[in-house]
């Protein structure tokens, strides 16, 4: 007895097709409430659109269609060749007069956040005012502006508490976010990002390559996530209802709610 489970080819069978049926009706009840939520006819906004995770969140709201209107807030204007990005609203704001740009959010009602840079890129300071400073502005002006879900992109290990420079930073946003009461606000919390950046990070395109190796050959779901099951798993959280305020998602959370079939399969 080697300690491993045996399964008989029917009881093999049996599980693969209850398998099967959860996912179908999984998949069919996130179906429903992308249906319900589009009646609603709700706007949104996205801070970041410009960087990896950003562009795959836009690129998936405007794939499901679950909004009504849809405003990205930035630094610069983007430019969109498909015809897919044609409605997209586009609001231009100087981050450090981020007071000055109050309209441009107002009338939101949910709020998707994917700032971020490095300290590399930015410096410490940088780092400070982008990852924190800037992310807690706008999730202020958006609460006044009327938005009722928040949803951030943090990072896992985040903690106000951590020796380390950037995962404190990034708690600190996250204690303050919570602290602005949203009707409803989600945090994720992913490891390494999967997908491929524009700037150089020699460390994280290192680990990103070691870890897609590794996807292929076994579960690490603890260890990282594809930006696009990121992406898909925030525009999901909106639709999926929850009695909580604040929902805390870690990155196997993201994995879960990210990883639901687009079509039926036969």
């Amino acid at each position: 007895d080697t300690g491993s489970t045996y399964l008989c080819p029917s009881t093999k069978a049996l599980v693969l097709c209850t398998q099967k049926a959860f996912r179908m009706a999984e998949l069919e009840n996130i179906q429903n409430l992308r249906e319900n939520f589009k009646k609603q006819n709700k706007s949104c906004f996205i801070l970041g659109a410009s960087g990896a995770t950003g562009k795959e969140l836009l690129k998936e709201i405007l794939k499901q269609q679950l909004f009504s209107n849809v405003t990205i807030i930035g630094r610069r204007k983007l430019t969109f060749d498909e015809v897919a990005y044609q409605n997209v609203n586009q609001q231009v704001v100087d981050f450090e007069k981020l007071d000055e740009y109050s309209a441009a959010f107002q009338g939101h009602d949910i709020g998707f956040c994917c700032l971020g840079t490095t300290k590399a890129k930015g410096g410490a300071d940088g780092l400070v005012r982008v990852d924190r400073d800037y992310v807690c502005m706008s999730a202020e002006l958006a609460k006044t502006g009327g938005c009722k879900h928040f949803l951030l992109v943090s990072s896992s290990g985040a903690d106000k508490h951590s020796i380390f420079f950037i995962l404190k930073i990034k708690g600190e946003a996250e204690v303050k976010i919570e602290e602005l009461n949203f009707d409803r606000c989600t945090i994720f919390k992913p490891a390494v990002i999967l997908c491929d950046r524009e700037e150089s990070r020699p460390l994280e395109w290192c680990a990103r390559k070691i870890l897609g190796c590794l996807s292929h050959v076994m579960s690490i779901t603890a260890l990282s996530v594809p930006v696009s099951t990121l992406a898909r798993a925030m525009v999901n959280n909106v639709v999926i209802q929850s009695d909580k305020k604040v929902e805390l998602l870690e990155n196997k959370d993201i994995h879960m709610i990210g990883n639901q079939h687009e079509t039926k399969t036969s």
